[in-house]
């Protein structure tokens, strides 16, 4: 499946402007010739030369006008390479079609609003400069001039002037419309963020006068249960403090991520301990035979990778105890050339994968994302009475 090219506001603003021009600069080279072909005399001196810096002004604008529908014209090489075509092109149209005396002096404006569209003042002036400068190389030269004398010093001059402060008024404007964008995407940002903390917080007091309190109550209960038990049962009383532990582990977990903070279920370096933690739990309190292999004993894996796999792992078990009615359950993980696979299988009931596919359940959904957010896949192989083989790989990348 093809990549999702993401684009960044900034990049949409500029690819839009890119296609504007583009545009424009398709209707500049079509004026240009339907110009030449009802005034062909402007032409008579230069006609090869005028002929083909016309055509190949508007083939060049056209293959311009693909690539920016195609939004293949953002990056800055791009812009740097059309826009010394199109001095080039234009320098050329104006040699050809009568040297000062061209009727297509004010095409030089359209590198310059270019340049100014993409860098502002910075891209503006200096393409302005250049295109004064060989204006006045044409009038100096005379060489491209029709049979009439070339037009006066005063009046390249004034068109020199008006070139550079057309660019920049262009520039400026270009530059002061992408500072008040950036601001706008500021605010919007911020705004964003705003709702995202309100919510927040919304949320953190209904869960706090709800599932909180809920908790909170169910420890003291567990407390008040284990306070009760006689000495004899200090297996029980054990038991009922790691449930107290637990839930008060889910009551921090919950607060850091209501607070915005990263939950951090176990520590790097221990996903092979704690998956024994819950194997031992599993036998002595389940009665599930549960066998787990690790590949090398002690994994070497980046702590994000450890924790995402932590819960995806945690999630079968939990779905095996729940669901499959198994008996015994084998998990293997091997690390091995950069990756790590694990599987786990189980000699429960099994499910119609057919019909589970039409009615996934959440746990399911976040065993996929969180393998998919790895930049891996996950596998299920299921079917009524058969138990269930869950297998995955992943990249440590």
């Amino acid at each position: 499946m093809a990549a999702i090219e993401k684009i960044t506001p900034e990049d949409g603003w500029l690819l839009q402007r890119v296609k504007a021009i583009a545009w424009l600069r398709v209707a500049f080279a079509a004026l240009a010739v339907i110009v030449i072909q009802l005034n062909p005399s402007r032409v008579t001196r230069f006609p090869l030369l005028s002929s083909l810096s016309l055509v190949s002004f508007l083939l060049y604008s056209l293959s311009i006008l693909y690539l920016a529908r195609r939004n293949k014209l953002a990056s800055t090489p791009a812009g740097i390479v059309t826009t010394c075509l199109d001095v080039f092109f234009l320098a050329t149209i104006v040699f050809s079609t009568g040297g000062t005396r061209t009727p297509f002096f004010f095409y030089y404006s359209f590198p310059v609003i270019t340049a100014g569209v993409r860098w502002g003042l910075k891209g503006s002036i200096p393409v302005a400069l250049a295109g004064v400068a060989i204006y006045g190389l044409i009038r100096l030269s005379l060489a491209a001039e029709a049979m009439a004398s070339p037009i006066g010093i005063d009046i390249v001059l004034v068109r020199s002037l008006y070139l550079i402060v057309l660019a920049g008024i262009f520039g400026y404007i270009s530059e002061f419309e992408r500072k008040q964008n950036h601001r706008l995407l500021a605010l919007s940002r911020t705004a964003g963020e705003v709702a995202a903390l309100q919510e927040r917080r919304r949320i953190m007091f209904e869960l706090h006068d709800g599932i909180l309190q809920s908790l909170a109550t169910l420890i003291l209960r567990l407390e008040s249960c284990r306070g009760r038990l006689p000495e004899s049962q200090k297996h029980l009383a054990n038991e009922v403090r790691s449930l107290e532990d637990l839930t008060r582990d889910s009551m921090a977990q919950i607060r850091q991520f209501l607070t915005g903070k990263v939950t951090t279920p176990l520590l790097a370096g221990t996903l092979v301990e704690r998956l024994r933690e819950e194997a031992c739990f599993l036998r002595d309190g389940m009665g599930l035979d549960v066998i787990l292999e690790s590949d090398p004993e002690d994994l070497d894996l980046p702590q994000e990778i450890e924790r995402e796999i932590y819960f995806v792992l945690r999630e079968a078990l939990t779905n095996v105890t729940r669901h499959s009615h198994a008996s015994k359950v084998a998990l293997h993980l091997k690390q091995d050339k950069g990756q790590l696979a694990g599987s786990l299988i189980d000699n429960g009931v099994g499910f119609s994968q057919q019909s589970s596919n039409n009615d996934r359940g959440f746990g399911l959904i976040g065993m996929e994302q969180r393998i998919k957010k790895l930049g891996g896949e996950l596998f299920i192989k299921s079917s009524p009475g058969q138990g269930t083989h869950l297998s995955f790989v992943v990249s440590l990348a």
